[in-house]
């Protein structure tokens, strides 16, 4: 799988640009591995810019399987060791697939397509979850599987930068060009300016808050269009997401939104009485084939197309873009060399 580049590489500074999933994740490999690294981030602290700001954060390498390349699912089970070693709090308490009677055939249809899982009727469903008692006739339980909460694992991982040496300038972008020593470029669709073929496809999500669900894991519920999931968060949170849509607009239409409540609403009629908290959308960045790539010109790497698997693969490809610098290593399913 590995191949020896034709040159060898200095010792150098890194400078990595974009503060997301994705650029923390390098920031925070290579500061570790004792390189001086400096993150620059075009917005703030808060990261309201950035697609991250808007991810369910869910880490289901086998789920994802059902309509992912083989790839992810190798990247994500290693980012997965990751996540356990750097954030050993990240919840794995699995994940759950469910489906309506008039969903049958597409639920068994995703059994079929993935692994990772077991079956549960309706008892064990309701010993597992609770509020699902009475919901589902079956579920499907992915129990490897873990979440994390996007808005509070990004300055967790900030903090371990720090902590690690690194240097994070907020409300900086400077051209990659003027900067000397390798540049990982982690800027989603801001690259296009490099990577030309990107697109954005959007995701939309919705936060409601009700204290009268309980859900330990997330809930994918099996829909004619695309999975819809619930995930819990904390202070009695829940996101409401995902669409895929072919657009590059950042709101959230009426028919998602009736969409995303209507999930809720199966999943648990309780969840008709929430509040909303918030409604929101971000932008995927995505190649035509839906794969990430790290291309790399010389001192010059782009890190990009992650789609909706961010937190799923970003820290397996900070280690891959790691083994480059360091050893020259070359994954040939995701890297491109100049």
């Amino acid at each position: 799988m590995y191949q020896k580049p034709t040159a060898p590489r200095g010792e150098s500074a890194v400078c990595v640009i974009g503060a997301g999933i994705a650029g923390a994740w390098q920031a925070l490999l290579f500061a570790q591995a004792g390189h001086d690294v400096t993150l620059h981030e075009r917005g703030d602290a808060a990261m309201t810019l950035s697609t991250s700001h808007w991810a369910g954060g869910m880490l289901a390498p086998w789920c994802e399987s059902e309509t992912a390349e083989p790839v992810i699912s190798r990247l994500g089970l290693r980012a997965l060791d990751l996540w356990r070693r750097e954030l050993p709090d990240t919840p794995f308490n699995g994940s759950l697939v469910v489906a309506h009677a008039r969903d049958r055939g597409d639920f068994e249809r995703f059994a079929s397509m993935t692994s990772g899982h077991r079956r549960l009727d309706a008892r064990a469903l309701a010993e597992l979850e609770p509020s699902l008692q009475g919901r589902f006739r079956e579920a499907l339980f992915f129990a490897g599987e873990g979440h994390v909460e996007p808005r509070r694992v990004l300055p967790q991982l900030h903090a371990r930068i720090v902590a690690a040496g690194g240097t994070i300038k907020f409300n900086n972008e400077p051209p990659a060009a003027e900067i000397d020593g390798v540049v990982i470029d982690c800027r989603g669709l801001a690259a296009r300016d490099h990577l030309p073929e990107l697109r954005g496809v959007k995701g939309e999500m919705i936060l409601i808050e009700t204290c009268e669900v309980e859900l330990s894991r997330p809930v994918r519920l099996i829909h004619p269009r695309w999975p819809l999931y619930v995930i819990p968060r904390e202070g009695n949170l829940f996101m409401l997401g995902a669409t895929s849509i072919e657009a590059e607009d950042t709101g959230v239409s009426v028919r998602s939104a009736l969409e995303l409540l209507g999930a809720a609403y199966a999943v648990h009629p309780a969840f008709a009485e929430a509040r909303i908290v918030e409604f929101g959308s971000g932008l995927r960045p995505a190649f035509p084939d839906h794969l990430p790539r790290i291309a790399i010109d010389k001192n010059r790497i782009q890190v990009n197309g992650l789609y909706r698997h961010g937190f799923l693969i970003a820290p397996a490809l900070a280690e891959l873009t790691l083994g480059y610098v360091e050893r020259g290593q070359i994954d040939n399913e995701v890297m491109q060399c100049a």
